[in-house]
């Protein structure tokens, strides 16, 4: 009891109230913090992750304009369910070139973190034109007008000058190329050495199957690449992070 009256004093006096929140708040931020100034780094290097390509990137900011993070989340948590239904936890490096990262806070559709490889192209080509024709309970609106959207890459190098500028690790070959890179990812007859050379695992094809790159080809090329980058095979964590 004496202690309950000792706990009524400080809630009755406001500015003892004030003082002992901001000592509590104080410790606990410090017990966070603190720590931090005693690491070079705080997401742990991941053998396999690179920039994204300029197909991929141009997909990525399709994904960013129409949406798509509203409904869908990019970020697999470290709990039972989660890891079983969608595969390994994320890391905090497959998200260290996103500006702004995905990871969502909401999931009306799936977690796409790792959808790489898990549908064909057709599926998505279908799921994009009329997600009710593969997964009847979906919501989501239709996205078939990204196939009439053609392009060009005219500004895709000052693109990746932009993430560059940020801190995203794109060299000036990468940028030099930029405009054939963009072109070559979606042509399966193209030479794809120099394409593969800097940027490992792309997959080159035509995503949409339709003539021209279009929307649905940069965007079909960023959700594949999704989650594929890292082999969790042979991945083991840091255990002193």
């Amino acid at each position: 009891m004496a202690i309950l009256d000792k706990h009524a004093i400080l809630e009755k006096n406001i500015t003892l109230l004030a003082i002992f929140a901001f000592l509590v708040v104080s410790i606990g931020g410090i017990v966070q913090i603190a720590p931090l100034f005693w690491l070079e780094n705080t997401i742990e290097d991941v053998e396999g992750m690179r920039p994204y390509s300029p197909l991929e990137l141009t997909g990525r900011d399709v994904y960013v304009r129409e949406g798509c993070y509203v409904c869908h989340s990019q970020m697999v948590r470290a709990m039972r369910d989660e890891v079983e239904r969608y595969g390994h936890y994320s890391l905090a490096a497959e998200s260290k070139y996103d500006h702004p990262f995905q990871w969502g806070s909401k999931r009306t559709g799936p977690d796409l973190a790792r959808v790489g490889g898990r549908y064909s192209d057709d599926w998505h080509v279908d799921h994009l034109r009329d997600p009710q024709s593969v997964v009847p309970e979906s919501v989501m609106p239709k996205y078939g007008f990204l196939e009439n959207r053609i392009l060009d890459a005219t500004y895709i190098e000052d693109r990746l000058r932009t993430d560059a500028f940020v801190g995203v690790p794109y060299t000036d070959e990468m940028i030099d190329n930029a405009r054939a890179d963009f072109r070559a990812q979606a042509d399966p007859d193209a030479d794809h050495d120099g394409l593969l050379s800097r940027y490992p695992k792309a997959q080159t094809r035509n995503f949409d199957g339709q003539p021209g790159i279009s929307e649905t080809d940069a965007l079909i090329a960023y959700l594949q690449m999704l989650g594929t980058l890292v082999d969790f095979s042979t991945f083991t964590p840091d255990p002193s992070r």
